[in-house]
């Protein structure tokens, strides 16, 4: 336990005997310092300590901030992250529809085998094959432009844009259709030419 320092009033009380002797000024001068230095190390102690509770509640404080932040921050991040969640999962059976559809739309193009077809039925069969590449492209624009509505496909390959309709470009008749107008439209210039080629052949024939 450290010594109890005395009062500096208490040692400066001597008596007339003890002032004139010189072993007792050197002691009382040795006490003196001893209590000095007992006072430094006390205020180095206290100090000391100062610093300690300081760095202890500049970190507490550090904590409580942090604890904010990431408590916030944390929050935060699982909402977005729980509704990008949702937003992918539904994306995600929107492409597995999308991919489907194609596929049978595909299975049906690749079926069609123009050499197989029964002459007597041609137009039929002609018409069948081009309904359904009809409803393929139609399926293919309706399924694209949603797909571009419902998701940002700037870091995806584009599907590539669907060439205009054969019936758009020819006023919504189908290539027989047109084979038949045509023929029509040369039907009598078939005949003129016969009746041609008949006069010219039996002048001819006469003359000889």
């Amino acid at each position: 336990m450290a010594e109890k320092i005395r009062p500096i009033e208490q040692m400066l009380e001597l008596s007339e005997e003890e002032s004139l002797s010189p072993e007792h000024l050197d002691s009382q001068v040795q006490k003196a310092q001893e209590q000095l230095l007992q006072l430094k190390r006390q205020q180095e102690q206290i100090e000391k300590q100062k610093r300690e509770l300081e760095e202890l509640s500049r970190r507490q404080e550090e904590l409580e901030r942090g604890r904010a932040e990431m408590t916030d921050k944390l929050t935060r991040s699982l909402v977005v992250l729980e509704r990008e969640g949702y937003d992918t999962q539904k994306r995600l059976e929107q492409l597995r529809a999308v991919r489907e559809s194609f596929g049978q739309h595909l299975q049906l193009i690749e079926a069609i085998d123009p050499k197989s077809w029964n002459p007597a039925e041609l137009h039929k069969e002609l018409s069948r094959a081009l309904s359904a590449v009809d409803d393929a492209r139609a399926e293919f624009s309706q399924q694209r432009s949603r797909l571009q509505a419902t998701g940002d496909s700037a870091g995806d390959a584009p599907l590539p844009e669907v060439a205009p309709d054969l019936a758009e470009l020819t006023g919504g008749r189908s290539l027989f259709q047109w084979l038949r107008i045509g023929f029509a439209l040369s039907l009598p210039l078939i005949i003129f030419g016969f009746i041609a080629l008949f006069l010219f052949f039996w002048i001819a024939s006469s003359t000889r």
